[in-house]
């Protein structure tokens, strides 16, 4: 070696830094977490058990219970009209997973040691976040195994089910975003597993979810047609062929998948960099 070359050599005992990903520290750092996350499933088996048994639950008793009571508009099976919105529901609640998995992080110090490595505090949000999206994705493949045993049937084809399962697992993604921000306001994560709770349930239940918005008073009835789990859920019913139930002649109705999208692009714009500050002022204390 050279002259040249051992000049070139860092000193003895000094920190040896690696180069920059060519995907950028949020993927790179994001996907580590996300990794580290996804290991807590065959360690932790019961974890996934009870998140695929809730909405197994909402399915038996809504088809079986209350879906005799519940006529669909135009006519149609109410299970394949109840499918979509319990799809949208399991998405939607990856949110409160993201927050109590966050404050749990927080509680035990985990964050703090987060931050004293050359992380991007982004990646941490990006790989618990995708994290919880790859959890639903085992849930939604039980649940649309459910579906079949209860006489849901998709319609339209392969392709159009496809992309009813990406715009959820999309939605799902923005939604577990706004987990995050709440997760990193909890004291505790006794505190979380509440608060995770309490703004999903007015969320999924004021909405055409499980019933069509038109048997609902006027003001809820216009809130409902707009609320994004309503959208989300009359998209997925379009491109599984399902029954709509006559959402109505208003623009989220008549354009479900464009409203969709807008509102997942509004949720990430707005709910991300306010999730990434809180990280860096929460786990600074």
């Amino acid at each position: 070696m050279s002259t040249a070359e051992l000049d070139r050599l860092p000193p003895l005992g000094s920190p040896v830094i690696g180069r920059r990903p060519l995907w950028g520290w949020t993927a790179s750092d994001g996907w580590q977490v996300a990794k580290r996350d996804l290991l807590k499933i065959p360690r932790v088996p019961e974890l996934l058990f009870f998140s695929i048994f809730q909405p197994i639950m909402f399915v038996l008793l809504f088809a079986y219970v209350f879906g005799g009571a519940i006529p669909v508009p135009g006519g149609g099976s109410y299970t394949e009209y109840l499918m979509a919105g319990i799809f949208a529901q399991t998405v939607a609640f990856n949110a409160a997973s993201t927050t109590v998995g966050l404050a749990e992080d927080m509680n035990k110090g985990v964050i703090d040691r987060f931050r004293s490595l050359p992380m991007a505090a982004s990646g941490v949000l990006v790989g618990r976040t995708t994290a919880d999206i790859v959890r639903g994705v085992l849930t939604l493949v039980v649940l649309s195994l459910t579906g079949l045993v209860v006489g849901w049937r998709i319609h339209d084809g392969v392709f159009k089910a496809l992309a009813a399962f990406g715009l959820l697992l999309l939605f799902g993604y923005c939604m577990s975003w706004i987990g995050a921000w709440v997760g990193l306001h909890m004291p505790s994560p006794e505190v979380a597993n509440t608060a995770g709770l309490v703004w999903l349930f007015p969320v999924t239940f004021l909405s055409s979810a499980f019933v069509p918005t038109r048997g609902m008073p006027g003001a809820l009835q216009y809130v409902a047609e707009w609320n994004p789990v309503s959208t989300v859920s009359l998209s997925a019913r379009e491109l599984f062929g399902n029954p709509t139930g006559f959402p109505g002649h208003n623009f989220p109705s008549e354009h479900p998948v464009l409203v969709t999208l807008v509102w997942v692009v509004v949720i990430l714009a707005v709910f991300a960099p306010l999730a990434v500050r809180r990280y860096s002022q929460a786990s600074s204390r």
